[in-house]
């Protein structure tokens, strides 16, 4: 077995399955490296955030950053369970595909602008300015803890996939993220930082159990698209949209904090981005999106297409944790005194 690392950087503790597809891979991950046999049970509605098929994914991907607790480093490359993430991303993929017809733009940006614009997306971040409670505001933390605390990692992923400008874009876009040289102020750190704040546990991987599989997708997406060389245009056009709809709704969510009492080290966080990525916004759609759908035409489809995944996956998340809260009940799988 793996040793335990201890520290900050431990990995988490594999999580219980919520069914047939995760509990092949949890049952297969607690043993020593071995064939995994082909053939994988159906699944519910990918699109709307299938617990298990979401859960089973999201552990596979965590393999390639940080693992689990006791799960042998031998797992990350082995062939056949390599196949069963296969499996799982191409049903994910065609269902993505099909609800998204393939579309061009010869203006990358303007495009990607109009796409913002028209999406019909509840807005979390409002509510939480105006009137959410700080239970509330906690349980989209844990949410957002899924990407956050390895917030950029799925990104830079794509960072040897690219070349010239795009390439020069994204890895300023993410020079900013992991703190501009000091570590104490990665963007992943100051999120641990406003979860403290606010009582959580910032531990990677610790609301994992409580996550649903909807929230589960959206990260799932990102790992898709920055794993694929193939997908490099998808990862790109993630990113770029992910960038342009950030600051105001940072400026949201630190405006929410404050509102609720609490101070800069719960609001450090956001306001970080609000300044971050008024910068990035220009940077991520012209300079990357924009520059690599000119200089590699054939992934222009592709951009648009990662773009637009989001958007779909975000309206999803976003209406089901609504939802929740306007009817009185957690987001959660189980509430935050019983995840803690």
């Amino acid at each position: 077995m793996t040793p335990t690392r201890n520290g900050v950087d431990a990995p988490p503790a594999l999580p219980e399955p919520r069914g047939a597809l995760s509990e092949i891979v949890l049952a297969a991950l607690a043993r020593q490296p071995h064939e995994v046999r082909p053939g994988l049970p159906v699944h519910g509605d990918v699109l709307a955030g299938d617990d298990d098929l979401h859960l089973a994914l999201y552990v596979l991907y965590e393999l390639h950053y940080r693992s689990f607790d006791g799960v042998h480093d031998g797992w990350e490359w082995e062939p056949s369970l390599l196949r069963v993430r296969a499996e799982l991303e191409r049903r994910f993929e065609a269902a993505l595909r099909e609800a998204l017809p393939r579309e061009d733009a010869d203006d990358v940006p303007a495009r990607l602008k109009e796409l913002l614009e028209s999406s019909d997306a509840p807005s979390l971040s409002r509510f939480l300015e105006t009137r959410g409670s700080a239970e509330q505001f906690r349980e989209v933390l844990v949410h957002k803890s899924a990407y956050q605390l390895k917030e950029a990692d799925p990104h830079s992923f794509a960072i040897p996939r690219l070349s010239g400008r795009a390439k020069v874009a994204l890895v300023e876009v993410q020079f900013d993220e992991y703190g501009g040289g000091r570590a104490e102020r990665q963007h992943a750190r100051l999120f641990a930082n406003t979860m403290q704040a606010l009582g959580l546990d910032s531990r990677y991987g610790a609301y994992l159990g409580a996550i649903p599989g909807y929230t589960l997708a959206s990260v799932n997406l990102m790992s898709m698209f920055g794993l694929h060389r193939r997908l490099r245009g998808a990862i790109v056009g993630h990113l770029a949209l992910l960038e342009m709809d950030s600051t105001q709704p940072n400026r949201r969510y630190a405006n929410g904090l404050r509102r609720l009492g609490f101070g800069p080290e719960a609001t450090d966080f956001f306001d970080e981005h609000v300044e971050a990525d008024a910068v990035h916004e220009t940077l991520a759609a012209h300079d990357l999106a924009g520059a690599l759908a000119v200089d590699d035409p054939a992934v222009t489809r592709d951009i648009l297409f990662g773009a637009r995944s989001m958007l779909l996956v975000d309206v999803v998340a976003a209406s089901r944790t609504m939802n929740r809260f306007e009817a009185g009940l957690s987001s959660l799988r189980r509430p935050l005194a019983v995840a803690a």
